[in-house]
Formats: C-alpha cells, sequence, structure tokens
C-alpha cells in the first residue's frame, strides 16, 4: 500500500477513540441506547418488545448523565460524539449496559469496550465479569468465549423479554 493510498483510506475510515464518560455525553447515550434497541435489536425482539425496552430509559441527557454516578461508564467517541458505550459496576463485577450506533455495529467498538471494562476489573481484583445480555449481544460474547449461566426473563413497560446470563473469567496479561 503506497502512502497516498494509506492516507486516503485514514480518511474514509472514521477514527474512535475510548474514554471516560463526562456529562455532556449524556444526551448522545441517549440516542445510542435508543437506535440500538429499536434498529441494532430488530432481528431479536418484535417492535413491542423493543418499543417497551427503549421506553424503559428517558431519552433525555440528564438520566444518562445522572446513571454516570453510579456505574463506571466508558464511551467510544467518533469526531467528538458518543457512538457506543458500556456501564460496569466495579463493586459488583458486572456489566449493566453495552450499547453501539447501529451502523457502527460489528466493527470491534463494542469488544474494545469491553477490554477495557475488562482491565478495570483486573486492576480492582476482580477475577470473573458478569453481564445480563439481550439476545443479540450474547451470541456475540458466546463466540468470544463467556459462558452462558442461563435464560432470565426481565419485564420492561410491562412486556416480558428473554436475555441471558452470561459470566467471563478475567486474567491478567503481562504485557
Amino acid at each position: 500500500m503506497t502512502t497516498s493510498e494509506a492516507s486516503s483510506r485514514e480518511a474514509r475510515t472514521p477514527r474512535v477513540l475510548y474514554r471516560q464518560a463526562q456529562a455532556r455525553d449524556g444526551a448522545d447515550q441517549a440516542e445510542v441506547f435508543h437506535h440500538a434497541v429499536m434498529q441494532g435489536a430488530a432481528t431479536h425482539y418484535s417492535v413491542p418488545e423493543r418499543e417497551a425496552w427503549a421506553g424503559s430509559m428517558p431519552r433525555e441527557a440528564s438520566a444518562w448523565a445522572a446513571r454516570q454516578a453510579f456505574y463506571t461508564t466508558l464511551v467510544a467517541t467518533c469526531d467528538g460524539r458518543c457512538v457506543g458505550f458500556l456501564e460496569v459496576d466495579l463493586p459488583r463485577a458486572h456489566v449493566e449496559t453495552l450499547y453501539v450506533w447501529p451502523s457502527l455495529a460489528r466493527r470491534g467498538i463494542g469488544s474494545t469496550l469491553l477490554v477495557h471494562a475488562e482491565r478495570m476489573l483486573i486492576e480492582h481484583g476482580t477475577d470473573k465479569v458478569t453481564v445480563d445480555a439481550s439476545l443479540m449481544l450474547a451470541e456475540s460474547l458466546l463466540r468470544r468465549g463467556w459462558h452462558d449461566l442461563g435464560v432470565e426473563w426481565v419485564t420492561r413497560e410491562g412486556v416480558r423479554l428473554e436475555r441471558r446470563r452470561l459470566e467471563r473469567r478475567l486474567s491478567a496479561v503481562e504485557t
């Protein structure tokens, strides 16, 4: 690949950066959540299920910014905007949420957010992590070595949604 081909490719490929969430990310988090549920989960959940799921959280920046006080929140940004995020409860070693903008799904953003969260958990002395994963996320995590602990049902806005309880052992890797 020539230098001009490489720079042309870099110009077309959006650069994704990862960092701790800030209150100003709340509005983007609300939109990522809404669109990830309504569009991204379309092959795994019915319209009424997705509407109930999406309706379980306000589509307001303040609600998502407030959650940052309860969970360690990591964001993936592109051109300064949040395009994916993960919330982890460090004391419980539990991933609360993981959402990526649908058009950017399957590009490693969610996996990279998980790698960062796992590193944080290891630094906190944790040797395993759990997640209550949507059917869509569960498929991906099971392929990556997570272990299935069984089906769970959660009710959102009066609608029952199926999800999977997953677990992964963590181990530090020397670099």
